[in-house]
């Protein structure tokens, strides 16, 4: 492998290990790429200050290296991170927060919408019951959600024996939605059941 370096530089794409969400772009020369996998955090070059930046070393959010990887052309980095905060310095998520007409992106794209629903799950642990199905839930305690999730198991096992599709997408997606319910009941961090699904992974 022999990594190009365009005019000392190449770009890095930041990836959250978590939920896949692209976090940011920014350019790394040999030296930061060389203090990045020294520190094990993720480290690039200022263009406009001329110097190395450990991303998060002032604010705190921080980027702990999962993975790093280049593409086909070897002139491009994928740092896979686990951050600690915002990537970007507007406070948000993503740098990558609106679309090309400008608005802001509110709604999770496909493959993060498990993450997305479970902290939304989170945020709602300490919400108005009478304003929130998932508060009155976490209101009446773990034996009510334990409940509701076997509830749940039987109308997804008696749907997916018959024969209509929407049917087996509903009771499955109810499914789903109030495990998530379960698993922040009991505070069973998404990852764990991540981690334990890729060490099957074969």
């Amino acid at each position: 492998m022999v990594i190009e370096f365009s005019e000392g530089l190449i770009p890095v794409v930041v990836q959250s290990a978590n939920t896949g969400k692209v976090l940011m772009l920014a350019y790394a020369n040999e030296a930061a790429l060389e203090a990045t996998k020294k520190s094990g955090f993720a480290t690039f070059y200022s263009r406009s200050r001329k110097e190395l930046w450990e991303k998060g070393a002032t604010s705190g959010n921080r980027q702990k290296i999962v993975d790093i990887r280049f593409d086909c052309d070897e002139d491009s980095l994928l740092y896979i991170v686990e951050e600690a905060g915002p990537a970007c310095h507007t406070n948000n998520e993503t740098c990558f927060y609106r679309s090309l007409s400008g608005d802001e992106i509110t709604k999770p794209a496909r493959f993060e919408v498990f993450s997305a629903l479970y902290k939304k799950i989170e945020g709602r642990k300490n919400a108005d019951p009478n304003e929130s199905y998932v508060a009155r839930l976490f209101q009446k305690g773990t034996d009510k959600v334990v409940q509701k999730i076997g509830e749940e198991a039987t109308e997804t096992v008696i749907a997916l024996k018959n024969d209509d599709h929407g049917e087996k997408v509903l009771e499955s997606s109810d499914l789903i939605f109030h495990l998530l319910v379960g698993l922040v009941d009991q505070n069973v961090p998404l990852s764990d059941i991540e981690d334990e699904l890729l060490k099957r992974y074969k």
